[in-house]
């Protein structure tokens, strides 16, 4: 091949970090480096035009000879010679060398060019940068690499500035193609290793499920799910670090990798995982709640003509049921299951119809664990002994941030049934009256299990939880104090998602917190949640912004569930802080674990701590099974839950089996008679569902 090379002259007053000769070796404008550029290569030029006052001259060439270094030669960089560089406000622009390297499909630059053979000053990655004109400076131009950072340059005029643009978006272009056929070519590779495991025979010294295979085949089928979400968001963030007027052209189109496609995938979501093994040992690998065919399947309807059930208090008593839950266990037979199930998933998989074994299940429903939330009970009813409007905000966030350990039952990665529609769950708390104050002077008290003796001299607090929706999959619950006059109305929707190595659970929807005494109302919904780990032991983190606010007094809050750095950092981490939006002024602060430590400094400079693990549990009350309807959440799953707790998986799966059978039962009766499903407890009202009796229309 031929080479060119072009110089140009050096121009007065010579400056240190100019080049008085500059060869360039350049590829024509979106060619690809793996063709030889032998008559294709942009014509050589001169540039005379000073450069940020360093008076050095830049003059890009074309070369003949291909980027790769095929046959044996050094490798050529695609383009080389000086561009005024913008440092900082002090220093402003400077002449610097730069160098395209092609191949590489780095951006690099140096002091000058008898520097370019040592460690350059500085690197920037092509592979999916946006390089754009700016009007900024004369002869400018801007790349922005998909890491964020940043280069501002300058070139000696506008048609050696275009050169540069038109060298520079061929590569990134190229790169990106290149990231994205690699992606493609893992997936073809993984296809076949997952094709030649599932080859395998059912028996014999190595089979198909051999525990080294599967562990095998379900981490090459996450790291592939992670390597294209890295690469979707490579992607996002090209259009998101380039200028907001800035639209990738023609030459900037930003190539990517649709995800593998699976078979597997479709059988999953069918529920046809025939080739699963079998299942009964005592394993308890868990995720969080989600929208599982399995669970919530076809649906049953309650008795005829019934409606809101009356639930005497005398009926109810305190719950002294085991709420322990098994450790990960390391029967291989149950680890097998994991596996065979993760290797089919696809990342960002909604998980709403993939079939889950039994013994991933905790022992209570969904619907329960709600009512777990309100485990502090003294601390929801002191909100309404806030004397001020900023001391009730506070305190509702002191009691929100709280809420959460007793709920989650610490950090194990758990999976509550899923509930069915119209299956309904009551309880009630008794608050003795001397424990409700406000909190910002009180102490807190450690370790007690408080009861009332007396119920004159307690407040009662109601509960009540329905399963109202099944796709998508709704759960409403409410409580109310009518001493206290106060309610908190809630609806959320769990929609769970494949992760990689985690699966997430967004709560969408929201609750409203009334203060019937002082005509507030506290808008707040909820975070997501996380089980991570979900190969080895599995926990949960929580995660993302939650908001808080009241219209009527102008306050709000946002508290942020931060989750686990990649590496290094805190766990379980949680920050809130209350503001007055009128005024703009922070009121409160709190930072700290929300299953651990938390720590809230007022405006007043006064700061309080509390720890989540030492508050007082106060024990829900409810009734026993036999005075339970048949849809309440304990009456309808206690075999499950029998069997669960006996450790006998076959028994609970055929219990479960059977409950599932007889909901797709009635739910093709209701499709037969085309009669719509109708809530006992909650109605609809705009995008949400409210109590058919609250409290704010009965008082």
């Amino acid at each position: 091949m031929e080479r060119t090379t072009q110089s140009a002259d050096s121009g007065g007053g010579g400056d240190s970090n100019s080049s008085s000769r500059s060869s360039s070796r350049a590829t024509s404008a979106g060619s690809s480096p793996s063709c030889s550029l032998s008559g294709r290569g942009v014509a050589g030029r001169s540039a005379a035009a000073g450069l940020g006052g360093g008076g050095s001259r830049s003059s890009p060439g074309s070369v003949a000879a291909s980027p790769s270094g095929g046959g044996g030669r050094r490798r050529e960089p695609a383009l080389e010679g000086v561009l005024s560089k913008y440092t900082n406000l002090l220093q402003g622009w400077q002449n610097r060398y730069f160098v395209l390297d092609f191949e590489a499909g780095l951006l690099q630059y140096f002091v000058n060019e008898q520097s370019k053979h040592q460690k350059p000053r500085g690197v920037l990655s092509l592979s999916g940068a946006i390089v754009s004109l700016s009007d900024e400076a004369p002869h400018m131009l801007v790349v922005y690499s998909a890491n964020g950072e940043m280069y501002k340059l300058r070139a000696a005029d506008a048609k050696e500035r275009q050169f540069w643009v038109t060298q520079l978006r061929a590569c990134a272009k190229y790169h990106m193609e290149t990231s994205s056929k690699m992606m493609n070519q893992v997936e073809g590779q993984q296809k076949n290793l997952v094709h030649a495991i599932e080859s395998l025979p059912g028996s014999g010294p190595l089979t198909a499920l051999d525990q080294d295979l599967l562990l095998l085949k379900a981490t090459s089928a996450a790291t592939l799910s992670c390597l294209g979400e890295c690469l979707t968001l490579l992607q996002q963030s090209v259009r998101q670090v380039g200028p907001p007027s800035h639209k990738p052209g023609p030459s900037e189109t930003i190539l990517g990798w649709h995800g593998p496609t699976s078979h597997s995938t479709d059988q999953l979501k069918n529920g046809t995982l025939g080739s699963l093994p079998s299942a009964s040992a005592n394993i308890t690998w868990a995720i969080l709640p989600n929208s599982s065919e399995e669970e919530h399947g076809s649906q049953p309807e309650p008795e005829p003509n019934s409606g809101p059930e009356l639930v005497l208090s005398e009926e109810e008593q305190s719950d002294n049921e085991d709420k322990e839950e098994t450790e990960l266990g390391a029967m291989e037979d149950q680890r097998s299951v994991i596996l065979h199930l993760i290797s089919q998933l696809k990342l960002g998989m909604d998980l709403t119809k993939v079939v889950l074994p039994t013994f991933i299940l905790e022992k209570r429903s969904l619907l329960e664990m709600y009512a777990d939330f309100m485990a502090h009970p003294d601390l929801l009813l002191a909100i309404t002994a806030g004397a001020t409007p900023e001391e009730r905000v506070i305190s509702f966030v002191e009691y929100y941030l709280t809420a959460f350990h007793e709920g989650r039952k610490g950090t194990l990665a758990k999976k509550p049934y899923n509930p069915i529609i119209g299956e309904t769950f009551h309880c009630s708390w008794e608050v003795p009256k001397d424990r409700v104050k406000s909190k910002r002077t009180s102490p807190v008290s450690c370790h007690e299990h408080p009861l009332a003796d007396d119920p004159g001299k307690s407040y009662k607090l109601r509960f009540v939880a329905e399963q109202v929706s099944h796709h998508p999959p709704v759960s409403c619950f409410y409580c109310e104090c009518k001493e206290k006059r106060l309610c908190v109305n809630t609806h959320v929707w769990t929609k769970s998602k494949f992760m990689g190595m985690s699966v997430g659970v967004s709560m969408i929807g929201e609750g409203v917190l009334r203060l019937l005494d002082h005509g507030e109302e506290y808008v707040f919904t909820l975070p997501s949640a996380y089980a991570r780990s979900i190969l080895t032991v599995p926990w949960v983190e929580l995660g993302g912004k939650v908001n808080i606010s009241c219209a009527k007094t102008g306050y709000s809050a946002t508290v942020t569930f931060h989750t686990k750095p990649f590496y290094g950092g805190k766990v379980h981490r949680v920050t809130a802080e209350v503001k007055h939006n009128p005024t703009n002024t922070i009121v409160c602060k709190a930072h700290g674990e929300w299953n651990g430590t938390l720590e809230f400094t007022y405006s007043n400079g006064e700061t309080k701590v509390i720890d989540t693990t030492a508050l007082p549990v106060y024990p829900k009350k409810l009734r026993p099974l036999e005075k339970q309807g048949p849809m309440e959440s304990r009456n309808l799953w206690q075999e499950v839950t029998h069997y669960l707790r006996l450790g006998d998986m076959d028994a609970a799966t055929e219990q479960k089996r059977r409950l599932e059978e007889k909901q797709r039962v009635e739910e093709r009766k209701r499709e037969t008679l085309r009669t719509p499903w109708r809530p006992k407890y909650f109605i609809p009202e705009g995008d949400g569902w409210v109590y058919f009796n609250p409290l704010w229309k009965t008082h």
